[in-house]
């Protein structure tokens, strides 16, 4: 197996400043991964997040963060606690109700990978990394699509409750939030050859376990990681062929999102994983 090419990227938005600050005190703490970026935001009432972006992104809401989203002359109303996948172009979201929202971007978002905390780890493009390639266009054309979290079932029999979307260019796990501890005999320690990960809490502790393979040069080695993440929301970005499994700990409710770019193929054909995959076909050789 071939060394990892870098090191994780650990984004304790609770505990660090944000790359950016609106004039409304919305904060934004930008991370990004070799294919996608991250944008999460304790946005302020009356906040306007407008983008003209090239590619589709979505926009994931904490429950009781209301918004409006706009584009063209769609609208969405949102109570929160959903998942909405915009178009390209120009786009505008309104916040109503205060509270966290995370954006995910393609790479395609130049502006806001220049701009991510851990920027200059990806300044050699990751070799290691299958290059990002857009899926075929969605059903009935590129549109704005409300997924209710609250009405979306997990087809997941194991305890952790995947429940997966993708997009042309994205794929997200949002786990069903967990009320007990995942149990620590029944860990799922695993590695992504050619792809990397962001796992993303929304709410709750966590502890990230990461194994980095080692090559025959020793002085590159690098220890495990046992990273703890004392609250939330953050980022952990995993490199291609890193062992990774994660705990969540302490009381309480705790939520993790897992981003990855472009679509995984393994999730996308097991048949009714995706829970919309209607919308979003897949290539024409699956």
């Amino acid at each position: 197996m071939s060394e990892a090419m870098r090191a994780a990227t650990h984004a304790r938005h609770y505990a660090e400043p944000p790359q950016a600050t609106d004039a409304d005190g919305t904060r934004h703490w930008i991370t990004r991964a070799a294919n996608f970026v991250t944008v999460v935001s304790r946005a302020e009432e009356g906040a306007v997040l407008e983008r003209n972006n090239p590619d589709e992104y979505m926009l994931l809401l904490a429950p009781g963060t209301k918004v409006t989203v706009e584009v063209g002359s769609e609208r969405i109303e949102s109570q929160g606690n959903s998942l909405i996948i915009v178009p390209p172009g120009q786009s505008r979201v309104v916040v109503r109700r205060a509270g966290m929202v995370a954006r995910i971007f393609s790479k395609r978002a130049e502006d806001l990978a220049a701009k991510a905390v851990n920027a200059a780890t990806y300044a050699d493009g990751a070799p290691e990394v299958a290059d990002l390639k857009p899926w075929p266009d969605p059903a009935g054309g590129f549109r704005l699509r409300h997924y209710d979290l609250d009405k979306a079932e997990s087809p997941d029999p194991s305890p952790l409750k995947m429940r997966v979307f993708r997009s042309t260019n994205l794929m997200v796990n949002i786990f069903m939030p967990w009320q007990k501890r995942r149990d620590e005999t029944k860990l799922s320690p695993h590695s992504h050859d050619d792809f990397e990960q962001i796992s993303l809490s929304m709410e709750g502790a966590f502890v990230h376990h990461l194994r980095y393979p080692w090559s025959p040069d020793k002085t590159r080695w690098r220890e495990d990681e046992h990273a703890r993440y004392e609250a939330s929301p953050s980022v952990l970005v995993i490199p291609a062929r890193v062992l990774h499994t994660t705990q969540d700990i302490g009381d309480g409710t705790t939520w993790l999102v897992d981003v990855f770019g472009p679509p995984r193929m393994d999730f996308s054909s097991r048949e009714g994983f995706v829970l919309n995959a209607s919308d979003y076909p897949m290539p024409a050789a699956h």
